[in-house]
């Protein structure tokens, strides 16, 4: 072939290549009109990164339950409260680990001779120490504002772990315990926050 047709068929195929990147796939649906993002990308998209909700890295070995639909709906109302509250992604992390911690994400009601003191609710706070009445911590968006209200009262929440902000917040007897939640919360919120 002679370098100048082979010079005009390499340029016919780069505008070809170059022509069907920016024109994207043939196939309906793969690719987003306006943006060139595959659909999936673009709600990928509107999703918080699950890493970037973990500045700090998680510490320690991590634990993970299965959420049945009472504990999804408890997240989901976690989240809306921070949303309610003006806070970001961050916040409802600490707070679905707290309670992934305190209660497993269940709206506990009195234990009886289980029961620690007197404590209710998603975060597990007592009444006895101004939390609020029992109706009220059992609600979820109330503890969690409850719980977010004691949150922005520690400097320096947002840059530090999550384990001493919660504790901070909770003074556990158990101060460490709240790290383990860390990658469930930061997969919870990342998946829900946008829905």
């Amino acid at each position: 072939m002679n370098t100048m047709l082979r010079k005009s068929v390499l340029g016919i195929a780069g505008l070809a290549v170059a022509g069907g990147l920016a024109a994207g796939p043939l196939h309906h649906g793969e690719v987003a009109p306006v943006t060139g993002l595959s659909e999936a990308a673009v709600v990928q998209a509107d999703k918080p990164d699950a890493a970037k909700l973990i500045p700090h890295g998680v510490q320690g070995a991590q634990s993970h339950i299965d959420l049945n639909d009472e504990q999804i709906g408890n997240a989901k109302a976690i989240i809306a409260a921070t949303k309610k509250a003006g806070l970001p992604e961050r916040a409802a992390v600490i707070s679905i680990a707290t309670s992934l911690q305190e209660s497993k994400l269940e709206n506990l009601g009195h234990l009886g001779d289980k029961n620690d003191h007197d404590s209710l609710g998603l975060f597990q706070q007592r009444p006895t120490s101004g939390w609020g009445t029992p109706e009220q911590i059992t609600n979820p968006e109330y503890s969690t504002l409850a719980f977010l209200k004691g949150l922005k009262q520690v400097d320096g929440w947002e840059s530090m772990p999550l384990t001493d902000a919660a504790q901070t917040v909770q003074v556990s007897a158990y101060p460490d315990a709240y790290a383990q939640w860390e990658q469930q919360a930061a997969d919870i919120v990342a998946q829900y926050w946008n829905s």
